[in-house]
């Protein structure tokens, strides 16, 4: 099945044979449906923190900063803002020359209130001779499109969310990118006052993120009276998929070589595993509000990021005297009431374990990575949802579930997804180090089975394409996780570049 020229691809890229083969399978098994034992809500899976609490892990994460710890705030920011401008790009190709849709109209009737609107009058200016209120009142809305969308202009269309500019204070435009620079200082920066911040970005927007870090890491260090270390990485090819044809053969382009897919942002957990740290913070890009909006985000961040060190340092308490064999029933009883009651795990045939064996299992559940998930309540935006599922072995566990990884025709988890009360804003805190400060190995704790199938074309033709176990979904499926419920205030993510209208954009 594979030439020698697929073979030295694949050798290339990092992938074995055996990895192709497990991949080809699966389109031709699927991925199987989580079992829902409920949604996970308030006081059952999700905390909700009273103002006492709150003050409580906010001490805590503000004596965490002022030990010597490493924390990094890891951002997801690879991939073009292409279907931010979808509805922009649809004027463009539209039989009609003026704005005719609801987004259209307001895209065009506040283009003044956008941060990027005076680098884009600019380039109307340079290109076309006129500014942009000009072109529009002679009926030229495309030219201006164009100019924001395409190389002719800004090239909005082709640059990744973290090179855009989302707000603008005063005289003062920021990028996305810039707006993690700036939140990152006010939670994550510790008492030698370093903030460590990772972006993963894509081979051809490297060098254009490292150069606006060069630009204003001085401004931002003055500002924040800060030392940043800003680190890239990409997505590694050895966790790119194959792609199939719709009988599960290996689909090749023109030219008869092997086709590749990105795994989606399940293949960053690689990433994250080699980024050497105590605690990492994960945030997505396009979720960031001006300055004048931070507190709300920055007061549970720390919130979070307390709930998170009060928990490792129980775990690593109960871890360290379980080892030493020196517990009584009693403890076994409170190390038992811990996992159920903060860690929300379950496993109904643990009355049947022996003695010994019931040690085992809870040095099993404990000596994993950490997960503190913020969670907001559920006003219709789009997102996964927190639920109670069962694991292989067992047991039932808090997880972040997307739809596809539900079976909708089974009538139990219809209900659970009724009665559904959250969403994941990707909004997480993690512990990636062990008791006795090693790191852990972050790709043991992935479940396969979580993956999902997807359809998609190239050149015309249909194609399969694979996306691993999703970054937060079953790549992180056996970790500890605890879900907390934030504000929706802390939830603002652009997803069409008319949600920078938004007030909390402004």
């Amino acid at each position: 099945m594979l030439t020698q020229c697929d073979e030295d691809l694949l050798t290339r890229k990092g992938i074995s044979k055996e990895q192709i083969e497990n991949q080809l399978n699966r389109f031709k098994t699927g991925f199987p449906y989580l079992k829902i034992e409920e949604s996970a809500t308030i006081g059952n899976g999700i905390l909700s923190l009273s103002p006492e609490a709150a003050a409580h892990y906010q001490t805590v994460w503000e004596n965490y900063l002022n030990d010597h710890h490493k924390i990094v705030k890891f951002v997801p920011a690879s991939g073009a803002a292409s279907r931010m401008f979808k509805n922009l790009f649809e004027f463009l190709d539209a039989p009609y020359d003026v704005p005719n849709t609801d987004f259209e109209k307001k895209f065009f009737e506040h283009i003044e209130d956008f941060a990027f609107f005076s680098d884009l009058n600019a380039v109307c200016i340079k290109n076309e001779g006129k500014d942009i209120n000009h072109l529009l009142s002679i009926g030229h809305y495309k030219t201006v499109v164009a100019l924001l969308l395409t190389d002719k202009g800004l090239n909005y269309g082709q640059l990744p969310k973290g090179l855009l500019k989302f707000h603008r204070s005063g005289e003062i435009s920021r990028t996305a990118m810039e707006e993690h620079l700036s939140e990152g200082a006010m939670y994550a920066r510790n008492r030698d006052k370093d903030v460590h911040i990772h972006f993963t970005v894509s081979p051809e927007h490297r060098h254009l993120f490292k150069a606006l870090v060069d630009e204003k890491r001085t401004t931002f260090e003055n500002e924040y009276d800060a030392t940043y270390h800003i680190e890239f990485s990409e997505q590694k090819p050895a966790t790119d998929t194959i792609a199939a044809t719709a009988d599960n053969l290996p689909f090749r382009d023109s030219d008869g070589s092997l086709v590749f897919r990105p795994g989606g942002h399940g293949a960053l957990i690689e990433n994250l595993n080699d980024i050497d740290a105590d605690i990492i913070f994960i945030k997505n890009i396009d979720n960031v509000v001006p300055d004048r909006l931070k507190p709300e985000t920055v007061y549970y961040k720390k919130t979070i990021g307390g709930v998170l060190v009060d928990v490792q340092k129980q775990i690593n308490q109960y871890i360290a005297q379980l080892e030493s064999g020196d517990y009584t029933m009693d403890y076994l009883r409170e190390v038992i009431a811990f996992t159920h009651q903060t860690l929300s795990t379950r496993y109904a045939e643990m009355k049947n374990l022996e003695d010994s064996e019931l040690v085992l299992y809870l040095l099993r559940k404990l000596r994993r990575p950490i997960r503190v998930c913020g969670m907001v309540r559920n006003e219709g935006e789009p997102g996964g949802g927190p639920f109670l599922t069962y694991n292989s072995d067992g047991s039932v566990s808090p997880q972040i579930l997307e739809s596809s990884q539900i079976d909708t025709t089974d009538t139990k988890a219809q209900e659970q997804l009724k009665n559904s009360t959250h969403f994941n804003p990707v909004d997480l805190i993690c512990a990636v180090k062990n008791e006795k400060g090693e790191k852990y190995d972050l790709t043991r704790f992935v479940d396969p089975d979580t993956g999902f199938i997807s359809l998609k074309s190239k050149n015309g033709k249909e194609l399969k394409a694979l996306e691993l176990p999703g970054l937060w979904n079953g790549a992180m499926s056996d970790w500890n996780t605890i879900f907390v419920e934030v504000p929706i205030e802390t939830f603002n993510p652009v997803k069409t570049v008319n949600d920078l209208l938004r007030e909390q954009h402004q």
